[in-house]
């Protein structure tokens, strides 16, 4: 069966529309159209529900989904080894994260190695980019934290301690280092729960039997800086994700009893690919 029919349920599961797909993918409508009706034809399967202009897959579509991704992963795998003789001239990359820290320089490793090659980034929570790893939408992914799944391969790729910052009026700002006793009481912003510096921070004051004020949850590390900016309490943050700032002094937690770890992934059945192979030999040349 061909792969344009592939293509074009992606798009189609992807832009919602029959006219939407098309426009993606610099095909007529028609076109579009009858390669889905080709598909649930010969299939004898629903794919989409139809709701005027508007498609979204059914259970059946979902599954069909992982495996068209897959298949279409595998297809520019080969295209990869047969134009280039083994070699990555040309193509693309593309890189799952939930933060700019480490990917940027990631990517900086990778073209100078690989001129030729296009690399795109999808940035997102940790749950949209290990979804967009597993159905195929991303090559590699880069994360805060450890996911052991069977499906996935994980490398380490940097560890760094986490770190306080308050406001310059702060007490605390007086100080460069503090124990992590003298967090007791004290009002302290973290992000939402399933947050690696929050799940590091926790561990850490539940073994040293510290309880702060934990009555604000603040949803990004943008909106963190600006509560702390005005006075609502103190922030966690990875020591490579700091920014200095004016407004802020950065504070260290004697011992450096929380860390977070960044761990860059693939599926298990492509880690011998080239195109991840060639990922993992550049920033292994950056390390």
């Amino acid at each position: 069966m061909s792969t344009a029919r592939y293509r074009a349920f992606i798009a189609v599961a992807q832009q919602g529309s029959l006219s939407a797909a098309a426009r993606s993918l610099g095909l007529s409508q028609p076109t579009i159209s009858s390669q889905i009706a080709t598909l649930e034809r010969q299939s004898q399967i629903e794919l989409f529900h139809r709701q005027g202009y508007r498609m979204s897959l059914t259970s059946a579509g979902h599954k069909l989904m992982t495996l068209a991704q897959k298949l279409l992963a595998l297809e520019s795998e080969a295209e990869f080894f047969l134009r280039d003789s083994g070699k990555l001239h040309q193509g693309e990359l593309k890189i799952g994260a939930v933060g700019p820290f480490h990917v940027i320089e990631m990517v900086a490793a990778y073209r100078a190695l690989h001129p030729g090659m296009q690399l795109s980034i999808r940035m997102g929570n940790s749950q949209q980019v290990l979804h967009d790893l597993e159905n195929y939408s991303t090559d590699v992914a880069v994360l805060a934290g450890l996911y052991e799944r069977p499906e996935l391969v994980a490398r380490e790729y940097a560890r760094h301690s986490i770190i306080l910052f308050a406001h310059v009026d702060h007490p605390l700002a007086q100080r460069e280092q503090i124990d992590i006793a003298a967090l007791h009481n004290q009002a302290l912003l973290l992000r939402e729960r399933g947050s690696t510096t929050r799940t590091a921070m926790e561990k850490a004051l539940a073994a040293a039997s510290v309880k702060p004020q934990l009555n604000l949850e603040i949803g990004s590390r943008e909106a963190i800086r600006e509560a702390v900016a005005r006075g609502l309490g103190i922030g966690a943050v990875s020591e490579a994700e700091f920014i200095p700032d004016a407004r802020f002094r950065p504070i260290r937690i004697a011992g450096d009893p929380a860390s977070t770890t960044t761990y860059v992934y693939c599926m298990k059945e492509r880690s011998d690919s080239l195109l991840v192979r060639s990922f993992w030999e550049a920033i292994e040349d950056r390390n």
